[in-house]
């Protein structure tokens, strides 16, 4: 079983992600949008990157109880409430030196919205992975 990132000739080189992930893997897990809640229901106290950090936190639980690991992951969508192109890369950067890091290397999309589901919520992240 095997994941290939790859980026096709005639499109730019991304930052770090890939244009198309493909996978020959069998079973695929998708996670629910991974909010910066803590585990008694709260909003992660803090700006942004604090929310990235529960947001992360969150994840990586969620990978480990499907037995999947951030190299499993096929597919991230990121959400953040901004306008302001800085706050993205803000975000990203602290993903992508995270122990998600890895994750953010295939198929993958960041967007600034101008809101989520819960009040003062500044950030979310869609995962899908595949595994054997």
């Amino acid at each position: 079983m095997t994941i290939e990132r790859q980026n096709p000739p005639g499109l730019h080189t991304p930052p770090g992600y890939h244009h198309v992930t493909t996978t020959s893997r069998s079973r695929t897990v998708y996670l629910a949008g991974q909010c910066p809640l803590t585990p008694d229901g709260a909003l992660a106290a803090g700006d942004v990157l604090a929310q990235t950090d529960q947001v992360v936190t969150n994840t990586a639980a969620a990978l480990e109880f499907a037995a999947a690991t951030p190299s499993d992951v096929v597919r991230t969508v990121i959400y953040v409430v901004t306008d302001d192109r800085a706050t993205l890369s803000a975000v990203w950067d602290r993903l992508t030196a995270s122990e998600l890091g890895p994750a953010f290397t295939s198929a993958s999309t960041l967007l600034g919205v101008a809101q989520l589901g819960f009040p003062g919520q500044l950030v979310e992240l869609d995962v899908t992975a595949a595994l054997p």
